[in-house]
């Protein structure tokens, strides 16, 4: 029987975890994160899959300690998967299984190499993205590509309902490319690095709305860091205001001088600098969810000029 170690957590590690076991891999051990108190959690366990099948796991704060090497190596392993594992396995690691390290990464690669590339697809304004299983190499997500699977992102998709089908793209992918892997049959198609790009992590800080941009790169923001991640935000009337969901209104322009918030009935808008218009569907001011209306009651005005500096 195939065996295989997992480096998993998040969604994708948990149905990557569940195409191995369904597809009759020995899953010796499990390697994932202890959650963080300070996170939200809106993903599944790895940990508690791997224990409802009787999985061995540990949560190392460093997955290329001595210790987690040596258990490793005694275990013999055929692969090494890492399925949106937090942490970069070192060397000692890669070298470990007989049959390689593999990993699934969630863009088309070479595209979006790095830290949170659906997010990056979607700030960016791309209207594809995907998941990749490549081989594992010491250069971040740059081994020999097995298969990809490509999904739409449509214009007013936010990066949560992006990583859904990634999610399902990147169990496809292993579903599919597993037996061929186990009969050592699978393809390996080299990278051309310079087809693509490397991107780092966000901080909650890097949602901040510069409103002088154009109407387009304001709700690509939105979108790409809306819940369930950080949200993307501006300052009006000295209070923070977090806008959750927008929705382009091409063809439509507004009429102030300078990028500005209305309300105009039961609906908030927010004129860009380039006079395009965003109608901001989901608000929090305050910390609190509110109304349009409710709004401008804050605000003492229908029309309140947007921070530019």
């Amino acid at each position: 029987m195939t065996r295989a170690v997992v480096f998993g957590y998040h969604n994708v590690g948990c149905r990557c975890l569940a195409v191995l076991i369904g597809g009759g891999v020995d899953v010796t051990l499990v390697v994932t994160h202890e959650d963080d108190p300070g996170e939200k959690i809106w993903f599944g366990s790895v940990a508690g899959l791997a224990r409802r099948h009787e999985v061995p796991v540990i949560t190392p704060v460093d997955p290329n300690e001595d210790a987690v090497v040596s258990r490793v190596e005694a275990l013999q392993p055929d692969f090494v998967f890492s399925f949106y594992y937090r942490k970069m396995l070192g060397p000692r690691l890669l070298a470990l299984p007989g049959r390689g390290a593999l990993n699934l990464h969630g863009s088309l690669l070479p595209r979006y190499r790095g830290r949170v590339p659906v997010n990056w697809a979607v700030i960016r304004g791309e209207a594809e993205t995907g998941a990749t299983l490549h081989y594992m190499v010491e250069k971040p997500d740059a081994g020999d590509i097995v298969d990809q699977q490509a999904v739409p992102i449509l214009p007013d998709d936010t990066a949560g309902e992006v990583f859904d089908k990634v999610t399902v793209a990147a169990e496809m992918v292993l579903y599919r490319s597993l037996p061929g892997l186990v009969a050592g049959t699978a393809p390996r198609r080299p990278q051309d690095l310079t087809l693509g790009s490397y991107f780092g992590g966000r901080k909650p800080e890097d949602g901040r709305i510069d409103w002088r941009g154009p109407a387009q790169a304001v709700h690509n923001l939105v979108r790409g860091v809306a819940p369930p991640y950080p949200g993307a935000f501006t300052e009006v009337g000295g209070r923070r205001l977090r806008v959750l969901r927008s929705l382009r209104l091409p063809g439509r322009a507004g009429r102030f001088e300078r990028p500005t918030l209305f309300v105009d009935g039961e609906a908030c808008f927010a004129q860009c600098g380039d006079g395009g218009l965003l109608r901001l569907i989901d608000l929090e001011y305050d910390g609190a969810l509110i109304s349009a209306a409710a709004l401008a009651g804050r605000l003492g005005s229908t029309a309140v000029p947007l921070p530019t500096d």
